[in-house]
């Protein structure tokens, strides 16, 4: 057991450590060039702006990695101190059931540890983005949201927890596969109902207004031939100046929503750039992609909780005394986590390449490449971006390409 101990501690501090080099990297490459404006903004972007970026994004960076140090605390705490084992004896002792007492084990320790974030979520919404100018939301409707956000994700988690110990107990030889299949459906009702049923809980979705703005939307969907149910407009406004476009829902719930923000900032062809970008994801299959591969990815996951949620060492080596299925099931989620960190390269890469394609089709579907460079440049300015990510930093960590490597790339490449 001491062995398995120090491979998982090894794993963990390297992690850990490497995160936390990256992150001084990261720092210390923007401080040394965030006074400098690259190359495709040189003329375009004053100093002044520049050092609101740096200081933006060096703020955000700080706060960032205390939370990520704190996470990590926690973690070996849960793991470590024995308090998973004096948790689940406290459950046990109520005797509320197989499926109740999992859910109150893992709503128990959601909660010791939502606990933490809060004040990073506070510091985040009501400091760093009110001193730079984006927060505008009230403290209100901060925590009306928090309160509709727990309540709807403790039903969500509720049903998949319940389910999948159900089946534990009813199938306990191919409870995974069941899983599996119940899993896959369920992610394909929340994609089909978000639209129409969450997402107003939180934000209030008007049809688009402007009458040249819809025709010129309507006539990039026709000329990618693809249908939308709906262009709407949200109400981003009432809690970020962050400006933003999307698509959303499947079927028949499939619409466009356009911020408020973007629509009173961009010009008429910046906002449709964004949306051609938008389509190329729809054309070149990256959201059916993405789906397919967590479809599979969750029951490569199920099968190995089933190989391993009985498995004797896995307890033992952190002194777990209690051996119940959902106890197993958190000891895989923390044990995973710094495991997790080593495959992140390869998941941004994939995404970068699935957004270099997005621009490609962007670009061929508008004909050139300027509109998309200059809500680009309009984005970056308007939502400080950082432009000077160091290339291992953003190797690792960005989902997108540095905003200056996609800049480039469009002009001259294109």
């Amino acid at each position: 057991m001491r062995i398995l101990l120090s491979v998982y501690l090894a794993v963990f501090f390297l992690s850990a450590l490497l995160s936390f080099i990256l992150d001084r990297i990261n720092i210390r490459h923007l401080m040394s060039h965030g006074h400098e404006a690259p190359d495709v903004f040189k003329g375009e972007i004053d100093e002044v702006t520049l050092l609101r970026m740096r200081d933006y994004t060096l703020a955000r960076s700080r706060i960032g990695s205390f939370e990520d140090l704190l996470q990590a605390a926690l973690t070996l705490f849960i793991l470590l101190s024995g308090f998973i084992s004096w948790f689940a004896g406290k459950i046990l002792v109520l005797e509320m059931g197989y499926i109740v007492s999992g859910i109150l084990f893992f709503f128990g320790i959601a909660l010791f540890l939502g606990v933490f974030e809060i004040p990073f979520e506070l510091h985040r919404n009501f400091v760093i983005e009110r001193r730079y100018g984006f927060s505008t939301i009230t403290f209100g409707l901060w925590f009306s949201d928090f309160i509709k956000t727990t309540i709807i994700s403790a039903i969500l988690f509720s049903i998949i927890l319940s389910a999948l110990l159900g089946l534990i107990s009813a199938a306990p030889d191919t409870w995974w596969l069941w899983m599996w299949g119940f899993y896959f459906l369920f992610q394909l009702l929340i994609n089909i109902l978000y639209p129409v049923l969450i997402a107003p809980l939180f934000n209030k979705f008007e049809p688009l207004s402007d009458p040249a703005l819809k025709e010129g939307i309507i006539a990039l969907m026709e000329k990618a031939h693809l249908k939308a149910k709906g262009i709407y407009k949200v109400d981003a406004i009432k809690r970020s100046r962050h400006s933003n476009a999307y698509f959303t829902g499947l079927s028949r719930t499939k619409r466009i929503v356009l911020f408020d923000t973007l629509l009173s900032s961009h010009a008429r062809d910046e906002i449709l750039a964004v949306l051609a970008h938008e389509v190329g994801h729809w054309k070149k299959g990256h959201i059916l992609k993405q789906f397919v591969f967590s479809t599979f990815f969750s029951l490569f996951l199920f099968y190995l909780a089933y190989l391993l949620m009985n498995w004797t060492p896995l307890y033992s080596t952190f002194g777990v005394t209690v051996q119940a299925p959902y106890v197993g099931l958190l000891l895989l989620g923390l044990v995973a986590k710094p495991f997790a960190f080593f495959l992140m390269p390869l998941r941004s890469g994939i995404s970068r390449a699935f957004e270099k394609q997005a621009d490609d089709y962007g670009y061929e579907l508008l004909g050139g490449p300027q509109p998309l460079v200059r809500a680009l440049k309009r984005l970056a300015k308007e939502n400080l971006s950082n432009l000077h990510p160091h290339p291992v930093f953003a190797w690792v960590y960005y989902h997108h390409p540095p905003l200056t490597e996609r800049i480039q790339r469009l002009i001259l490449e294109k």
